[in-house]
């Protein structure tokens, strides 16, 4: 089997694209997010459909063929990790000054290009979300990067992440310990079945600026 082999899909994909499993001594399955578990180890589309249902199908016991044991959450305790993970690069990230914090700090990153991402917390009022949003709008219309925003963590996690108070909005700048953030935000996202919505938005600007020029 290839190294880099969904076990439900057959499809070979970049490491970033999966998540490696390899079993424990106890013959658990064991995710291996950072990927340096030893062992032999099989591969699973990095989402939690594809997880749930290598599961649900015993495939993790053909992969290995070998009896293991499942973890009756293993899509939770993927989630569990990512998030960890993400939020502890955050941290990072913010005592390397990377991330700047509060809805004013964080339109003014995103109006003059320095925001690499947002990140809004679960309970963001929508007028917050929206003011922020048409920053990013008006930034891509201007020849700008089109920076994405998420809304993946809540408030109290993102404040003890980050080491602040009432945590709301929150804009990661485009430096080193910035683009580490974004690779682990990114990988939790798309587990989660990504930003639709916002993905919609991008596609609509890209829309309007078409149209625009369409008509010149």
């Amino acid at each position: 089997m290839n190294d880099r082999t969904c076990i439900v899909t057959r499809r070979q994909a970049e490491a970033d694209e999966l998540i490696r499993f390899v079993v424990g001594p106890d013959s658990a399955v064991v995710p291996d997010i950072k990927r340096n578990l030893p062992g032999r180890g099989c591969w699973v589309t990095a989402d939690r459909l594809h997880i749930e249902k290598a599961a649900a199908k015993n495939l993790f016991a053909r992969a290995f063929k070998a009896q293991v044991t499942v973890p009756a959450d293993i899509g939770g305790m993927v989630d569990g990790l990512l998030s960890r993970s993400a939020l502890g690069m955050l941290g990072l990230a913010r005592k390397a000054g990377a991330v700047v914090l509060g809805a004013a700090k964080v339109e003014g990153a995103v109006r003059d290009g320095q925001a690499l991402l947002v990140l809004h917390a679960t309970e963001a009022s929508n007028d917050g979300v929206r003011k922020i949003s048409q920053a990013r709008r008006a930034t891509v219309h201007l020849g700008g990067p089109a920076i994405l925003a998420y809304k993946l963590f809540p408030e109290a996690e993102l404040s003890l992440a980050l080491g602040g108070t009432n945590v709301i909005h929150a804009a990661v700048l485009a430096q080193d310990a910035g683009l580490a953030v974004e690779k682990r935000v990114v990988a939790l996202d798309r587990y989660r079945g990504g930003t639709p919505n916002d993905l919609a938005m991008l596609a609509a600007v890209a829309d309007e600026d078409d149209a625009a020029e369409d008509m010149e």
